[in-house]
């Protein structure tokens, strides 16, 4: 009766093996890196260049990528559910998510195609556009600060939050004078609408306002900051991010653990490579790479009108 028990469940380990590889190979067959359709699970803050990417990416190949855009922690939920094996994150995987991989027996490809930065904006009736990141800080601790009315921030599970937690050292915003909302649009509309609060956005929404955007970005100040190690002031641009001058920058990632060549790895490449990085530059964000010039040398030059 054992020997029966012992060789019933063998077959069903085989079986299931069996199953495993024929989906898997149906997945390779349907989906290359360059044809067929796949989600891609989004961190909300960065949806203005993914949709940009995915737009072109597209229009060149015969594929299909749906946008999911949530916060950063749902999007790690989902991709270790399995409702997608990419994503796009702000940070890198921790050893604890790269532990739950290994128990999948898959090796995630990781690429770092751009860097972003967090921003603060004010509403427009406020000339001030300068802020101290100590001030900051410190308001989050639950300091008195008379400098800062309130904070707005998009989602207590965004990226955002995160960062500013960490870089507070504490592991939850405070209620009293901190206010969230669900998107970074959300954000944006209430500054504008609002004298005196200070909203904590990703950059990306600044540089690439959606046309329902513009008209609230209008009532809004982008503001300049003065960082913990240094006296002077540094407007989040491409240029002072660059230089290492703005303290709230943060590199993007493309995470793939898909386990075959599957879009994942063509949309990862498109990203990183020239085309990608040239609408990274155009952005307003930072390329990983900058994307080379072509410049044409002639020896003798034509006066004909």
């Amino acid at each position: 009766m054992l020997k029966k028990s012992k060789y019933f469940v063998l077959l069903c380990i085989g079986f299931l093996f069996v199953m495993c590889n024929q989906k898997e190979k149906k997945n390779s067959n349907n989906e290359s890196i360059l044809k067929g359709s796949t989600t891609v699970l989004v961190d909300e803050t960065l949806t203005p260049i993914i949709e940009d990417q995915v737009e072109v990416f597209e229009s060149k190949y015969d594929a299909k990528i749906d946008i999911v855009s949530l916060s950063e922690s749902e999007v790690i939920l989902s991709l270790f559910k399995d409702k997608s094996r990419i994503a796009i994150l702000t940070r890198n995987l921790t050893k604890e998510e790269n532990k739950i991989f290994e128990q999948k027996k898959i090796i995630p490809k990781i690429t770092k195609f751009a860097i972003d930065a967090i921003a603060f904006v004010s509403n427009k009736s406020n000339n001030d556009t300068l802020i101290d990141l100590k001030n900051v800080i410190e308001f989050l601790q639950g300091k008195s600060n008379s400098n800062i009315k309130g904070l707005v921030f998009d989602n207590p599970n965004s990226s955002t939050v995160r960062y500013m937690n960490e870089l507070a050292g504490i592991n939850t915003i405070p209620e009293k004078g901190v206010f969230s909302f669900k998107t970074n649009q959300d954000v944006i509309k209430f500054v504008a609408e609002n004298d005196g609060m200070i909203g904590v956005v990703g950059l990306n929404w600044l540089s690439q306002p959606s046309p329902i955007m513009k008209k609230y970005m209008a009532n809004v100040n982008i503001l300049s900051v003065k960082s913990l190690t240094d006296k002077n002031y540094y407007f989040p641009s491409q240029n002072n991010i660059a230089e290492g001058k703005y303290s709230l920058a943060r590199e993007l990632f493309i995470i793939n653990g898909q386990g075959f060549s599957g879009l994942g790895m063509g949309f990862a490449s498109f990203v990183a490579g020239d085309i990608g990085q040239r609408i990274i530059l155009k952005s307003g964000l930072l390329p990983i790479r900058i994307p080379g010039r072509k410049i044409n040398i002639r020896n003798t030059i034509n006066n004909e009108k």
